[in-house]
């Protein structure tokens, strides 16, 4: 199995690591061309959305991406790469980017830097998970068929609708790999 990172910003090195230790080969996408080799599924990493998204643009890989996306292509989405999939951002409307996660999503929700927290919570189909949020967003609202896998506070930090999985924590920052396992399962 080979899992693609998105590699241009972000914690994509520690996705990458926790990939490989979990038994999969991996592959940074880096440039246009490396987005049309195979691949068996995507991570969109935590990082900066709106560099994350120009960057996309500048080096011709969001089409393509957005493409296989929407075809099915099973998809991790932490943080930023949340705020990448998702359909609506409520507190910058103007910046929308795949558009392929029916959920409403509200960017650096908790704050700056300073509001930076980790909780443990309970992931729906997986149990306790420790979970890192860094200028995190999370979840207003979602559409049907959109699964609500965590919450914490009553603000939705995780879901997962069909072959895609968003959370709001960065699940590569800590010891635990279940989040990735969920997602190698989908792949």
């Amino acid at each position: 199995m080979k899992i693609a990172v998105l590699a241009v910003q972000g914690a994509f090195a520690e996705h990458i690591a926790r990939i490989r230790a979990l038994g999969a080969d991996c592959v940074e996408l880096r440039q246009r061309a490396d987005v049309e080799q195979h691949f068996d599924g995507l991570i969109l990493p935590g990082g900066e959305s709106t560099v994350q998204g120009k960057m996309l643009r500048d080096l011709h890989m969001f089409g393509p991406l957005r493409d296989k996306i929407a075809q099915g292509l099973p998809v991790l989405g932490t943080c930023a790469g949340l705020i990448l999939l998702a359909e609506q951002i409520s507190n910058d409307e103007r910046r929308a980017y795949f558009r392929t996660l029916p959920v409403r999503v509200c960017r650096n929700a908790y704050g700056r830097q300073l509001g930076s927290f980790h909780t443990v919570e309970t992931v729906a189909g997986i149990g306790s998970v420790p979970m890192t949020f860094i200028r995190a967003p999370y979840i207003e609202s979602t559409r049907p068929g959109v699964e609500i896998l965590a919450s914490v506070d009553d603000k939705i930090v995780a879901v997962r609708y069909g072959n895609q999985i968003g959370t709001a924590f960065h699940p590569e920052l800590d010891a635990d790999d279940r989040m990735h396992g969920m997602f190698l399962d989908l792949c």
